[in-house]
């Protein structure tokens, strides 16, 4: 169930029966040549949205916007700083747990959210037991949605070892599931360069010339990004539940 389609009443009555509820996070970056913009938060809220389905769970809105510094030479992404991420997720979290929320999970649609998410899960473990009387009760948990199991397994199935690390065949795939109508086309000749470090937006714009990091989004389609979607979303049901019954 949505956060953002139900009343306060609703939210009341849910309360009285769960505390857990699930926050899609995700980012507003470049996915190469063939990637959507919003690659990233679609994929965590898609997930999201069919894992509270199966554990009749409650869904924030995403949060869209991530840290994605390293990718601003390219038209299009957004991105807040690692403090001010670290601020949002704190923010948010402590506004559902002041409502009785006590088991924040966390479906992460982006590898550069990771550090600022754990960042903010310890200010607000710091926080919580001063603003609220059973705040040392509250638990958070991230979890990256290509780390699944089956989402693991899948990547080696449906694509070998040319899923790459960014504008991955994987993700392209779930975004073009949920967005059938906004699949796009572009002929690639070359091979993406494999992942390395990297130093900033510049140097990502250099070693990364088209925005992909070893990977192949010419082998997405819509059909993998809803196999992907099945599988994964059962994991994350297990994982959410298992969470939630967590002492």
């Amino acid at each position: 169930m949505r956060l953002q389609l139900m009343t306060w009443p609703e939210v009341e009555h849910y309360l009285e029966g769960s505390a857990g509820v699930i926050v899609p996070i995700g980012a507003t970056e470049q996915h190469g040549p063939t990637g959507l913009i919003g690659t990233d938060a679609i994929c965590a809220e898609t997930l999201a949205w069919r894992t509270g389905e199966l554990t009749a769970a409650a869904v924030c809105p995403t949060l869209s916007v991530g840290m994605s510094e390293h990718h601003m030479a390219f038209p299009g992404s957004i991105t807040l700083r690692p403090s001010t991420l670290v601020a949002v997720v704190r923010d948010v979290v402590l506004s559902l747990a002041r409502h009785g929320f006590r088991r924040i999970f966390v479906v992460n649609g982006h590898g550069g959210n990771t550090a600022s998410l754990d960042a903010a899960f310890f200010e607000v473990y710091t926080e919580a037991p001063r603003i609220m009387e059973d705040g040392d009760e509250l638990r958070c948990l991230g979890v990256q949605w290509w780390d699944m199991p089956s989402a693991i397994r899948l990547s080696t199935e449906l694509f070998g070892d040319r899923d790459g690390d960014h504008a991955t065949a994987s993700e392209v795939s779930v975004a073009s599931a949920a967005w059938p109508d906004h699949v796009k086309r572009a002929r690639v000749t070359t091979d993406a360069p494999p992942t390395t470090r990297l130093f900033g937006p510049a140097d990502f714009r250099r070693r990364y010339p088209d925005g992909r990091m070893g990977s192949d989004p010419q082998l997405a389609s819509v059909e993998s990004g809803h196999t992907i979607i099945d599988a994964v979303t059962r994991d994350l049901a297990d994982a959410y539940l298992e969470f939630v019954k967590e002492p």
